[in-house]
C-alpha cells in the first residue's frame, strides 16, 4: 500500500518523514468513518432543539469514539443511534511534533503544554483517559467537549481554540447527511412536536420553544466566550 502526502519534521538534528497512511472509504453501513466527526440527534433534546445532538470523533480505521456518560468513552458503539451527519477532516491540517522543534503549527509551547500527539489515533487515545475521569453533563461537559479536546491536541487547522461552539459550527456548515432517512430522523420529531404544540396550545407554544432554543444557545455562547471556566473543552 502506498503512502500519501507526508511532511518532514526535525528530530535530534536529522529530518524524518511523517507519513500519512491512506484511509479506507467511508462506510455508513458498518459505521466506519475514518478521521471524521459524526453527529446524531439526541432523544427528547433534539425534538425541542434540532441543532443540538450527540457527536463523536473517529479513528483512522473508522471506529467511532464518543463521550456518552460519566467516566465513560464509547468505542465502536455510537450512543443514541446511527450516524446521521458527518464531516471528514484532513490529517495534513494537524500538527504531529516529535519535539518542540518539530511543530508545524504556530502554537509551539502552548501545544506542548496542552498535550501533543504523533498520530491522529494517538491524540484520540490521549483524550480518552482524561474524560474517563470526567462527569458527563449536557450543559457543561458533554460529547462536544471530548471532540474539542481531541482537536486541540491535534492543533487541527492550526488552532487550539476548539470548543463546543466551533465543533457544532464545523458539523453544521461542512457536514454531510448520510442519507435522506437521516434528515427525516433528525427533523421529523421536531416537526411533530411543533405541530402538536400549535394544535393543542397555539402560538404561545412556538414562542416558548423558540425561547428555549435561544436560552440554550445563549448558555453555550456565554460559557464558551465569557465565563471560560464554565464549560469543558
Amino acid at each position: 500500500m502506498d503512502l500519501i502526502t507526508g511532511y518532514d519534521v526535525e528530530r535530534d538534528g536529522s529530518r524524518i518523514q511523517h507519513d500519512l497512511w491512506p484511509l479506507d472509504e467511508i462506510d455508513p453501513k458498518n459505521a466506519k468513518f475514518p478521521c471524521c466527526l459524526v453527529w446524531t440527534p439526541l432523544p427528547v433534546v433534539s425534538w425541542l432543539a434540532p441543532f443540538i445532538g450527540h457527536v463523536g470523533i473517529c479513528r483512522e480505521g473508522g471506529a467511532i469514539l464518543d463521550f456518552s456518560g460519566s467516566y465513560f468513552v464509547n468505542i465502536e458503539d455510537f450512543a443514541f443511534g446511527a450516524v446521521a451527519r458527518y464531516v471528514q477532516l484532513n490529517r495534513e491540517k494537524c500538527c504531529f511534533p516529535p519535539n518542540l522543534a518539530g511543530h508545524t503549527c504556530k502554537q509551539g509551547y502552548r501545544h506542548t503544554e496542552y498535550g501533543t500527539a504523533l498520530t491522529w489515533d494517538d491524540a484520540l487515545r490521549s483524550s480518552v483517559p482524561y474524560f474517563e475521569h470526567k462527569s458527563y453533563n449536557l450543559f457543561t461537559c458533554n460529547s462536544y467537549s471530548f471532540v474539542a479536546n481531541c482537536l486541540n491536541r491535534l492543533c487541527y487547522d492550526g488552532s487550539m481554540k476548539w470548543n463546543m461552539i466551533t465543533v457544532a459550527a464545523l458539523l453544521m456548515l461542512k457536514g454531510q447527511w448520510v442519507d435522506s432517512m437521516s434528515v427525516i430522523r433528525s427533523f421529523l420529531p421536531f416537526a411533530v412536536v411543533l405541530c402538536l404544540g400549535l394544535v393543542l396550545v397555539g402560538w404561545p407554544f412556538v414562542v416558548g420553544l423558540l425561547s428555549f432554543s435561544l436560552l440554550l444557545l445563549m448558555w453555550f455562547l456565554l460559557g464558551t466566550y465569557c465565563v471560560k471556566t464554565l464549560l469543558e473543552s
